[in-house]
């Protein structure tokens, strides 16, 4: 093995919830952590930089509870400055 690749890791499982039904967004969140994925990754947009709306952080924080594995938003908005720590408060 070379040595600058003595240090391999495996590629992460990190799917997102944009096709998941919300109204079972918690079993939705559990299900995908006891399928062992590696985090769970939310499309955060906001009718505004994208067409879309979706996940707000009240949504992303009442699914944490469900799961305990790590959670990445994905801040399609058009100020992500403003919006980051709420979603990090959220458990982003």
């Amino acid at each position: 093995m070379p040595e600058n690749c003595a240090q391999l890791t495996r590629p992460l499982v990190v799917p997102s919830v944009l096709p998941v039904d919300l109204a079972r967004i918690g079993a939705e969140v559990a299900a995908l952590e006891a399928a062992g994925v590696d985090r769970i990754q939310w499309d955060v947009m906001d009718g505004v930089f994208v067409p879309n709306l979706t996940f707000g952080p009240d949504v992303i924080a009442a699914a944490r509870s469900y799961c305990g594995i790590g959670f990445e938003a994905h801040l399609m908005v058009v100020e992500p400055d403003e919006l980051l720590w709420r979603y990090v408060e959220a458990g982003c």
